[in-house]
């Protein structure tokens, strides 16, 4: 079969040959960015501290890694190729979401009640307070690889 765009496997080979060249220049950038975020949620959490399970429960999953036991919902996640994830929580701290968003008053039908606990957020702020520095730092490593790998 012919080819359907004139000059297809070029473009292929020039697409490939860029995300060659963005690959090892991004998967250290993206750790440390998840660093960054990671260490001010840490900073954060510091707050609500009582034993320092939650603190110690703040992980960076690197691409191709698999986060801790009980980090995300429903267990683990294994990170992409081009992807970090920050979770906190883990088989020694499951409350990582009651501290950032707080619990409400709950009357249970054995007529106990559980009290109420106000939200103290550490993992949202972390990510706020970083966000845009860190996807315009990222989006400049990202120019700078392709225009290397394009000339």
């Amino acid at each position: 079969m012919a080819d359907l765009l004139q000059g297809s496997k070029e473009l292929t080979r020039k697409l490939q040959a860029m995300r060659d060249a963005v690959a090892p220049v991004l998967r250290p950038a993206l750790v440390a960015a998840g660093n960054e975020v990671a260490n001010d949620a840490r900073s954060l959490a510091e707050a609500s501290r009582r034993t320092g399970d939650l603190i110690e429960s703040i992980h960076v999953t690197g691409p191709g890694e698999t986060t801790p036991p009980h980090s995300t919902d429903g267990g683990q996640r294994t990170a992409g190729e081009f992807e970090v994830l920050v979770t906190a929580g883990d088989s020694d701290a499951r409350h990582a979401h009651l501290v950032e968003g707080g619990t409400a008053h709950r009357l249970h039908k054995d007529g106990t009640t559980t009290g109420t606990m106000p939200a103290q957020p550490f993992f949202n702020p972390a990510w706020r307070l970083n966000r845009k520095r860190l996807e315009q730092r990222i989006n400049r490593l990202l120019r700078r690889a392709i225009r290397e790998a394009s000339q």
